[in-house]
């Protein structure tokens, strides 16, 4: 069948998005070789698969046509999108009249002629609202009794509202300075702890805005128990640079050290940032004898980062818990890009800083944007290549490093060995035929999981990470998109 393309897209939404999966990437690639994206008003040639007729004079019948229903389907509607009776529509697929159909149920369209879609259908018209009929109603004198009710209800209403914001004045106001007599004792408390230490500087170590987020956010531990919790900040205790985990009285804990004048902007970010795939900061200690540096103490989930699980537990990785941590990153950045207000950038994403926890869930730390954030433990070749060469900041950074977690995910292989994404890249490019692209696939997937994966599902995630690592950030997709296409495989 032909297609005609609304927008500028790329032949992967195509199969994906506008077919469902009905025609595959490949296929569409060699019957439309385009070497670049789809421009509006372009005209795509779809192979889809056919079932036949049982009969010759089954009607007249030539083609049976596999069609997925899409959110807002009906029957009828489908039977003027094909220009088929819908009484041969429900006789062919064994439906009472008007059937209730769920979206992605497939469902057989019995044509006469060559297979035509009208896509253009618009969708039925709401029902008319019936009206209860108008009943005259005789209209009656007010009486000057009723009048002086009425005036009474309205003078006794205006005094309760009336009280009720005296009530509420009252209360917000007795609020306030409980809260600011608080504030200032918390005040005062830190800065006599502070004071015994470093008695020259106990008037500037901290601000009200962060004092504000210790009192009523995060927790306060000394430098005495960040040792304890670290066997004093050993080695053996380093997850990664300057992040260490230890054991706290509430379980395990990731620590991070950073300097002091970054501190207020990670937990300023923090306070606006609540989501079950954000690895959630704790509390906070600062130095001891000067204020050089400072730990945040964030949450540790149980199974470790994504790189430790891949390369220790690749037997026990299945392939469905793959997927949903694909789905859970992807999930924690859109929340980072459209929820936040002002939007945050990522900039750091990595399979060493993103957490599992015990059910085998995801979890992305932020330790914010501070300049060692540039310090990626990926090769230069496999961050954003707008970020290298001018640090151009955008949503599509993020795009581009979740790519290469991607292709972690499928191969169990680390984005150090930088050769099997060019490998990954190459035979995904379109260029291969069909069979010898399966097999390069299955080379690709990680050999820990043998059998056990849904092949479809691992060539539309391998396209997926493709799209993801392009060079031009405009070709690649959004998170929003990356949600769409994820949502069908978890």
């Amino acid at each position: 069948m032909n297609y005609t393309v609304s927008q500028n897209v790329t032949l992967t939404s195509v199969s994906c998005g506008v077919f469902e999966g009905l025609v595959k990437y490949v296929t569409l690639a060699e019957e439309n070789p385009i070497p670049n994206g789809v421009l509006a008003g372009s005209v795509l040639r779809v192979p889809l698969k056919c079932a036949c007729p049982e009969s010759d004079d089954d009607a007249g019948v030539k083609f049976l046509v596999t069609y997925p229903f899409i959110k807002g389907d009906d029957t009828k509607k489908l039977s003027k999108k094909f220009n088929v009776s819908i009484e041969e529509l429900w006789q062919e697929n064994h439906l009472d009249s008007s059937p209730t159909v769920y979206p992605s149920t497939t469902v057989l369209v019995p044509l006469k002629e060559k297979p035509v879609i009208n896509l253009s259908i618009p969708d039925s018209d709401p029902p008319m609202p019936q009206f209860l009929p108008m009943i005259p109603i005789e209209r009656r004198t007010k009486s000057s009794q009723i009048k002086n009710l009425y005036t009474f209800g309205s003078v006794l209403v205006f005094c309760l509202i009336l009280a009720i914001l005296v009530a509420c004045g009252l209360y917000i106001r007795t609020l306030k300075k409980f809260k600011n007599s608080n504030l200032h004792s918390s005040t005062r408390r830190i800065s006599s702890l502070n004071s015994c230490s470093t008695p020259a500087r106990s008037s500037t170590c901290l601000s009200p805005d962060l004092l504000i987020g210790i009192k009523y956010s995060l927790c306060t531990f000394t430098m005495e128990e960040i040792k304890i919790a670290t066997k004093n900040l050993s080695e053996s205790s380093k997850i990664i640079n300057s992040v260490y985990k230890g054991t706290s009285k509430n379980g395990e804990v990731m620590i991070k050290e950073m300097r002091f004048e970054d501190t207020k902007q990670v937990i300023d970010l923090h306070s606006r940032i609540n989501h079950v795939n954000i690895v959630k900061l704790h509390g906070v200690c600062y130095g001891e004898q000067d204020f050089s540096c400072s730990y945040l103490v964030f949450e540790y989930p149980l199974n470790g980062s994504l790189r430790d699980c891949l390369e220790t537990s690749s037997a026990a990785f299945h392939w469905q818990w793959r997927t949903q941590v694909a789905f859970d990153i992807a999930t924690g950045l859109h929340y980072l890009h459209y929820s936040v207000i002002p939007a945050y950038t990522h900039r750091n994403m990595n399979s060493k800083g993103i957490f599992l926890t015990s059910n085998w869930r995801a979890k992305i730390t932020i330790f914010g944007n501070v300049k060692e954030s540039r310090s990626l433990p990926c090769p230069q070749s496999w961050i954003a290549p707008e970020y290298i060469i001018s640090g151009l900041v955008s949503e599509k950074v993020d795009i581009f490093a979740y790519g290469v977690v991607l292709f972690e995910l499928i191969s169990g292989k680390d984005a150090m060995d930088g050769d099997f994404i060019k490998e990954s890249i190459s035979f995904l490019g379109g260029g291969g035929i069909e069979s010898g692209c399966f097999d390069q696939l299955r080379d690709l997937v990680d050999p820990c999981l043998k059998d056990d994966y849904s092949l479809a599902e691992a060539l539309c995630l391998a396209i997926l990470a493709r799209s993801c690592v392009e060079d031009d950030p405009m070709h690649r997709p959004s998170m929003d998109d990356v949600l769409k296409i994820l949502a069908r495989m978890v």
